[in-house]
């Protein structure tokens, strides 16, 4: 089964859920050029290159069967540059279509993307921290997709504790610096898709402070710009539960030539521009793999014959999707899909118009909420196919595998939690999360002035709204261990909230018009705000009940 892009529920987001007023034409022609090629170019490569993965050899990584075909028709259409500066050669097209780009890719083969998603945070950290003269040599072969990016934080005594990392930079007379030091899971840290790659990296200069605060930024290509080598080399790849056609690398730096970004010691802030881009990304990845564990669970649901209906209603054996528990587990999977995609439109829409304090708010909720969701969805699509999703043929365990590392890398579940509280919430003493329940509030209003469907959703969203502020009443109180024991269950809470909170605006434009999706959008948050919204009450307690 091959994978069919969203389009009407995308550009009903665009419509309607994202703030701004986005050009649906022109948005619709991308999505849609772009969702023929991946479904003809790159979904194809998704099960091969699982089986086949990429192998390392004497430091020289090769990608699958069919993947240098690929990436080269993605350079040549200009695919990597949709939402990157026309000045360096992108379109400049707004976030919110960048994000379902970023989908559509990515629920075409996750590993195949993985490869542009970095780029992309490459090319964030570029733009804003880049002087001018690396910026012009840089950003327009990033933009291009001619030469990719990576991120280099992990060491093998430092993952997420980044005050460990012992990686040296030496400044040189030249005014360049030598960089020593290994690096660990670092995606498409090698390969054969491009004709450089530009390492972002995170070193200490001799005599800088410890911590976090003595953390530089360097840029480190694999080719110099004078055509050499460079002295940054592949030890191995690792051999992963999931994704296994993306590279992940472990790289030695050995004295190579590094140019700094920027200022010493200031690394970890610039660093935070890369990885903010890349969590959402990662969140938006969520979404991605479970539509597309949804649309293979559909299809083998309609297909599978096993069983007679339980009232009656055919004397023999029906596809599967007669059954009411396989009705409610795919309304599930649409459902959390449906209002994952809504939430990072939302967020997206919020970055275009320049609203950071609410934007960044949600970052850790799309990254967070969107990924753990993802994980449960793709278990779904597993328990659907039965003792077939289990066997490996039928892919919808590749899925699951590859929806796992979602909730772990670029920060686990608890750091977004940590970053949503600590950042987010007590340290501007619970303002941007009171203004966000004061929107919300405003949705609900507006939703007691429609049907008795809208009615009830009201009623539903508002119950999880107060649980959304008791819970923010408590960690502005709690101390910090009775604070950050609640993270994890304060975002969950806030991300369902604010996802069924985009799904509930969804109503109301949905009630405005009359189409059989604008009836099946309406069923959906239905099933949302009765099945999945009302674990908030379930966050509640574990957030305010201390452990």
């Amino acid at each position: 089964m091959t994978y069919e892009a969203p389009m009407e529920d995308m550009l009903f987001n665009l419509a309607h859920i994202a703030p701004g007023e986005a050009d649906l034409d022109m948005a619709a022609a991308v999505l849609e050029e772009l969702g023929r090629f991946c479904a003809n170019e790159i979904a194809p490569l998704n099960a091969s290159g699982d089986r086949e993965s990429s192998c390392c050899d004497s430091g020289q990584v090769t990608t699958p069967k069919g993947f240098r075909a690929a990436y080269a028709k993605f350079v040549d259409m200009g695919w990597q540059g949709l939402p990157h500066p026309v000045e360096f050669g992108g379109q400049g097209l707004p976030r919110t279509v960048g994000a379902m780009a970023g989908e559509i890719l990515n629920a075409a083969n996750m590993s195949f993307a993985l490869c542009p998603l970095l780029t992309d945070g490459a090319i964030e950290a570029l733009s804003h921290f880049g002087d001018p003269e690396m910026k012009a040599t840089y950003l327009p072969q990033l933009v291009a997709g001619r030469w990719t990016g990576t991120m280099n934080l992990t060491e093998p005594q430092a993952g997420s504790d980044l005050a460990l990392l012992r990686t040296r930079a030496e400044g040189q007379a030249d005014g360049t610096y030598r960089i020593t030091g290994t690096k660990i899971f670092i995606t498409y840290g090698e390969h054969d898709l491009a004709e450089n790659i530009i390492h972002l990296v995170l070193a200490r200069t001799p005599g800088a402070r410890k911590g976090i605060k003595g953390i530089s930024l360097f840029l480190v290509p694999k080719i110099l710009p004078d055509g050499s080598r460079n002295a940054v080399h592949c030890q191995s790849i690792e051999h992963k539960l999931g994704v296994r056609a993306s590279p992940t690398c472990v790289l030695r730096f050995e004295g190579a030539t590094g140019f700094v970004i920027g200022i010493e010691n200031a690394g970890l802030e610039y660093m935070f521009t890369m990885m903010n881009a890349a969590r959402f990304a990662v969140g938006v990845q969520g979404v991605a793999i479970a539509e597309r564990a949804y649309q293979q669970a559909l299809a083998y649901a309609e297909t599978r014959v096993q069983g007679r209906p339980v009232d009656g209603s055919a004397s023999e054996a029906v596809a599967i999707i007669h059954h009411p528990d396989v009705q409610r587990m795919l309304m599930q999977m649409r459902a959390t899909t449906e209002a994952g995609r809504s939430l990072a439109a939302y967020a997206a829409g919020l970055q275009d118009q320049g609203d950071t304090a609410l934007a960044e708010f949600l970052v850790p909720l799309v990254k967070g909420f969107c990924t753990e969701m993802a994980v449960q969805v793709t278990s779904l699509g597993v328990q659907i196919h039965g003792g077939m999703g289990f066997i490996e043929e039928t892919g919808a365990a590749q899925h699951y595998r590859d929806a796992r590392i979602l909730p772990i890398y670029e920060g686990t579940t608890a750091i977004q939690a940590n970053d949503l509280l600590g950042r987010k919430t007590l340290r501007d003493k619970g303002a941007t999360a009171t203004r966000l329940s004061g929107m919300i509030a405003e949705t609900e209003s507006a939703l007691r002035q429609g049907s008795s469907t809208a009615r009830d959703l009201a009623d539903r969203v508002a119950a999880s709204r107060e649980d959304f502020q008791a819970v923010v009443a408590h960690l502005l109180t709690a101390g910090p261990n009775a604070a950050y024991a609640a993270g994890v269950p304060y975002l969950m809470l806030a991300g369902n909230l604010v996802a069924g909170w985009q799904m509930a605006r969804a109503v109301l434009a949905a009630e405005a018009a009359s189409s059989d999706f604008m009836t099946a959008k309406i069923a959906t948050a239905q099933f949302y705000s009765h099945h999945i919204l009302p674990e908030t009450g379930l966050q509640r307690v574990r957030a305010t009940a201390g452990i």
